[in-house]
């Protein structure tokens, strides 16, 4: 007996020091993604929330304390500023319901599955200069929406949103709609292919009809996707559209189109104005973190 209770304390010390071996490998294989992390995202944003309390030009920085949020907060141009990426927020439940209904169609293979597949994937491979290039030629007075509109008889119906306050923040929203269209059709046609076909076909058995599939059993079952899809959506549309808006409308007409993360390059490099501009950014670092979290609770509430 005292020879098998040795035995087995030698065999609980070679574990132990076999797990410890093994949580050392982890972090020492681990420290050059945690050093990288520190370095590109960790660093920025403590130095960003540093320069937020001062007056800055980009080589000397003079303790302002709160005077820079002060002053952020009563501009009415950060006001109209968050109303716009308000409005962009308020754009992302289209953003993600279309291509969930198209990807239930194309899972349910209706004819031309394959092909429309295809080109709904196409916005993916553009890069945001050209989907702006091309949003500017759609939309403008002489542009291919006039001319569609012109082609099935209403002619009289021309319009140059671009050139309108309101009609160019439309404009931009559409377009972000369309770019992302292409990605999420394809992160819920992934999740779908997970899915077990059995639930469906016990759902069919039981009367339900394609709606309610769709309604009752899709989207529970697709809830990560749908988590996963709502906050890459909602980081793009805050913090990836700066080339789309720098080239349709460069933030115009006024500050009708400028996204915070628009007003952050302006305040900087426009106005030269860098103390400014990292409050600015710390707010929009907020705003996101924060909706992000609460409708990752919702939606696993939701999932639950």
């Amino acid at each position: 007996m005292a020879e098998s209770r040795a035995a087995d304390r030698k065999a609980a010390r070679r574990t132990g020091r076999l797990k410890q071996a093994e949580r050392r490998a982890g972090i020492l294989f681990s420290l050059p993604a945690v050093i990288l992390y520190l370095a590109l995202l960790a660093l920025p944003i403590i130095q960003t929330f540093y320069y937020s309390f001062t007056s800055w030009d980009g080589i000397t920085a003079t303790s302002v304390g709160l005077g820079n949020y002060q002053r952020l907060f009563t501009d009415s141009t950060f006001w109209r500023v968050v109303f716009n990426n308000a409005a962009l927020l308020a754009s992302i439940p289209f953003a993600i319901l279309i291509p969930l209904l198209v990807a239930f169609l194309l899972n349910e293979h209706v004819p031309g599955w394959r092909f429309f597949r295809s080109v709904y994937f196409l916005p993916t491979a553009i890069s945001w200069v050209v989907i702006g290039m091309v949003a500017v030629r759609f939309f403008a007075e002489r542009g291919i929406l006039n001319t569609l509109l012109a082609g099935i008889g209403f002619g009289a119906v021309r319009t140059d949103l671009l050139s309108q306050e309101y009609g160019a923040l439309l404009a931009v929203i559409l377009t972000f709609i369309w770019s992302v269209f292409g990605t999420n059709t394809i992160i819920f046609i992934t999740g779908m292919a997970t899915l077990d076909r059995d639930v469906y076909e016990a759902a069919r058995v039981d009367g339900a009809g394609t709606w309610a599939m769709f309604r009752y059993v899709t989207i529970p079952l697709l809830m990560r996707f749908i988590q996963f899809a709502f906050v890459l959506t909602l980081i793009t549309g805050f913090t990836a559209l700066f080339s789309l808006i720098f080239i349709m409308t460069s933030g115009g007409p006024g500050y009708a189109t400028t996204t915070l993360e628009f007003f952050v390059y302006q305040t900087a490099f426009s106005n030269g104005v860098f103390g400014y501009a990292a409050a600015i950014g710390m707010v929009l670092f907020v705003i996101v973190f924060a909706i992000s979290v609460v409708q990752i609770r919702v939606l696993q509430g939701h999932g639950e």
